[in-house]
């Protein structure tokens, strides 16, 4: 059964003649007859009495319209439905971000995305990068802010902002008031990090590795606050991104003179998916911080 068979069908009833539903669908009425066969072949029943030149619904069609009139007004609905989300921002839009991001950057951005596309669902996940990114292989989340690069080609990413590295002391360190300063000047400093599996910890370390600097590592962390904390005590020196700099701490912020210490922060998403308007105006949304 197809649903030009079923156009056909009702066209029929509505104008009272195969002519007349063959010049309303656009077919010739050789073409439509056909397909009302067919459709009473495939029913075997007839729908239609053909006295002469008047035609009558027999019992058989007087029970078939109703249905075929219920799933063209269904299809309709559908069609009208896809079109109405192709034209308006709404749905469900879920995003990952990791912790060394969530805080800083995305706040004030995400709430003005709210407040553009009231009609858009959004929804926040804050984990580390390898879990976002097994997420967005399983399609639970749509878009992963994440420091970039990311490794594997099923992966398309969007760079957002680059920010330099600083070195975070303690307010009475002997280099809190150089305007730069190499790692390998911090070598005889205990270091305080963030712990494995964060994405910034490699970022750290990389940077140490350039110095050839090894760091000796006393407390570690999930957090940039709580490593600040204890920078701020006198517990050692630390390595944070320029989003983390927080000028009412009680640290010091001195930028790291190696040009390669930068943290790239992007979006990402799996290659070849589709995107709803919402999840595309968040995306651009992110573009343009």
């Amino acid at each position: 059964m197809e649903l030009h068979q079923l156009r056909y069908f009702c066209a029929v009833v509505d104008t009272h003649s195969f002519s007349r539903a063959a010049v309303q669908c656009h077919v010739s009425q050789p073409s439509l007859s056909q397909q009302i066969l067919k459709l009473e072949d495939e029913l075997s029943v007839r729908l239609f009495d053909r006295l002469g030149r008047s035609i009558r619904l027999t019992a058989a069609g007087e029970t078939f319209l109703p249905r075929a009139r219920a799933v063209l007004r269904e299809l309709e609905a559908a069609r009208g439905d896809v079109n109405e989300q192709k034209h308006s921002v709404s749905g469900a839009v879920t995003i990952g971000v990791i912790p060394t991001v969530a805080p800083y950057l995305l706040p004030a951005h995400l709430l003005r995305f709210s407040r553009k596309f009231p009609q858009a669902q959004l929804s926040i996940v804050e984990e580390i990068t390898p879990i976002l990114l097994d997420r967005l292989r399983a399609a639970t989340i749509d878009l992963a802010v994440l420091a970039l690069p990311i490794r594997g080609h099923e992966f398309e990413s969007f760079p957002i902002l680059t920010e330099p590295l600083f070195a975070a002391l303690p307010r009475r360190h002997k280099l809190a008031r150089v305007p730069a300063l190499s790692l390998k000047d911090l070598r005889s400093d205990p270091f305080l990090l963030l712990r494995d599996g964060h994405c910034f910890r490699d970022t750290a370390v990389a940077a140490c590795d350039r110095a050839r600097l090894h760091p000796q590592i006393v407390f570690e962390s999930g957090q940039f606050s709580s490593l600040l904390s204890m920078v701020a005590a006198g517990m050692g020196v630390s390595i944070v991104p320029e989003m983390a700099v927080d000028k009412n701490s009680r640290c010091v912020y001195v930028r790291l003179s190696d040009e390669q210490a930068v943290r790239t922060i992007g979006a990402v998403r799996l290659r070849g998916r589709s995107f709803t308007r919402a999840q595309s105006s968040l995306l651009s949304q992110l573009l343009n911080l």
